[in-house]
């Protein structure tokens, strides 16, 4: 069930992991943030409704930059918000429009270790990319099917090499480009076989260089190398452990050894230790008591 009390969610979308292993999560239709230890329990919250600094209209996307600072898609706001690690306003940019450094109802963002922000602009089907405080620095993408071309990008992820991965929605696929928008390749069509998607949402990497993607309709998370090989899968519709009632965001530790999973409408996060080819739920008793 939903709720607002600390440590409970309404919807949470974007979900992050801090180099200490605090877990940041976007909990979207209470228009807040939520932070906590490794294993669950309440360390801290910080916006509400509204357009002010420090204020959200469904944050969406969440990510940790190297220095701490944690910055957040502030989806109908049509910007991006950045604060301390305990939620100091620091900065914001943005407004909507298809210009450079404009939005469209942006989702995922994702941060490189030299500390350039990278944006899915959902509505605009493009990727923009800035620096640390949010100065424009390039994009890529148009609408389309084509190589470099998307249908609603949602989830994006920056690999240790600075390559970027983006979950094309509505083309059922991942693309993976350089840091500055060449194509690499793709993968992914729809449907319910290993390696095809109804939805992928959150995308993230793993210290392991596995690509880990919320299969976001079929209820499930699959995993991939890094050129997109498929290695594996969990998840089916339900309430119980590793089950997922569509799910949206996904990140892992720095150790890699941790998957948070973002379990939408079933308001709780869910963690798993991921092992190649088999993933097995990971102490979530704990985690259900605190986060429904």
């Amino acid at each position: 069930m939903p709720g607002t009390g600390n440590g409970r969610f309404n919807q949470p979308d974007g979900v992050a992991v801090a180099p200490g292993g605090n877990v940041y999560v976007a909990d979207e239709w209470n228009h807040r943030i939520q932070y906590f230890t490794p294993t669950g329990s309440f360390n801290g919250k910080w916006g509400s409704s509204g357009s002010g600094d420090g204020q959200f209209q469904f944050p969406a996307g969440i990510a940790l930059g190297p220095n701490g600072n944690v910055y957040v898609t502030d989806r109908m706001n049509e910007r991006v918000q950045y604060f301390t690690p305990t939620g100091s306003f620091l900065g914001k940019w943005g407004s909507l429009g298809p210009g450079n450094g404009q939005f469209y109802l942006p989702v995922g963002v994702a941060v490189a270790s030299s500390g350039n922000v990278y944006v899915a602009d959902w509505g605009n089907d493009r990727v923009q990319y800035f620096n640390s405080a949010g100065s424009y620095l390039g994009k890529w993408g148009e609408h389309g099917t084509a190589n470099g071309r998307f249908d609603g990008p949602v989830g994006v992820a920056v690999a240790a090499n600075g390559n970027v991965y983006v979950a094309d929605g509505d083309n059922n696929r991942v693309q993976r480009f350089t840091a500055t928008g060449s194509f690499l390749g793709k993968w992914g069509s729809h449907g319910t076989a290993n390696g095809r998607f109804d939805d992928p949402y959150g995308v993230a990497v793993s210290a392991g260089n596995h690509v880990f993607v919320t299969d976001n309709k079929n209820d499930r998370v699959q995993y991939f190398t890094a050129t997109g090989s498929f290695l594996g899968k969990w998840g089916t519709y339900g309430t119980g452990r590793g089950q997922f009632d569509e799910p949206e965001g996904i990140a892992s530790n720095a150790a890699g050894d941790r998957i948070y999973v973002a379990d939408t409408h079933n308001d709780r996060i869910q963690y798993f230790r991921p092992s190649d080819p088999a993933v097995e739920p990971a102490s979530l008793g704990r985690v259900k008591a605190l986060f429904r």
